[in-house]
C-alpha cells in the first residue's frame, strides 16, 4: 500500500483524483465503455460514475459519443489529451521505480520476478 500511495504521487496532473485516473487507466486498457459498465469495472454505483465522467469531461479528458446500438446511452471515450497525460504519468512512474530498483540486489530481484505471476493475479482477482 505504502508504494501504492508513493506511486500515485508520480503522476503528471496533481488535480485529478485517484478514482479519475482510475478510470482513465481504465479506458485506456479497456476502450470506449457506457458509464455503467465503467461503474461495473471500478466498483463504484453508476450514479457516482456518471459524477466522475462529467468531470473528466469538463477536464476534456473524455468525450461522450452516441451509443450505436441505444439512443438512451452514451459511449465515454478519452481524449488524445488523457492518452499523452497518461503516457507522461507512466513514464514518471516507471523512471521513479527504476530508480528505486537499482539499489536491489540479485537475490531480491529474484524475489521480485517470483512474486509478480502472483501479484498480476490479485490485481484481477
Amino acid at each position: 500500500m505504502r508504494l501504492s500511495r508513493r506511486l500515485k504521487h508520480q503522476r503528471v496532473d496533481e488535480s485529478l483524483s485517484p478514482t479519475e485516473m482510475s478510470v482513465l487507466g481504465t479506458l485506456a486498457r479497456c476502450g470506449s465503455a457506457t458509464p455503467g459498465e465503467l461503474a461495473r469495472k471500478e466498483h463504484v454505483q453508476p450514479p457516482s460514475m456518471t459524477r466522475i465522467v462529467a468531470l473528466l469531461e469538463a477536464k476534456q479528458l473524455v468525450r461522450l459519443e452516441p451509443h450505436p446500438e441505444d439512443r438512451r446511452q452514451k459511449v465515454v471515450t478519452q481524449t488524445e489529451r488523457a492518452e499523452s497525460m497518461l503516457e507522461e504519468s507512466r513514464r514518471r512512474r516507471n523512471a521513479w521505480l527504476a530508480e528505486l530498483a537499482q539499489g536491489l540486489d540479485d537475490e531480491e530481484w529474484a524475489a521480485l520476478r517470483a512474486a509478480a505471476p502472483v501479484l498480476e493475479k490479485l490485481a484481477h482477482l
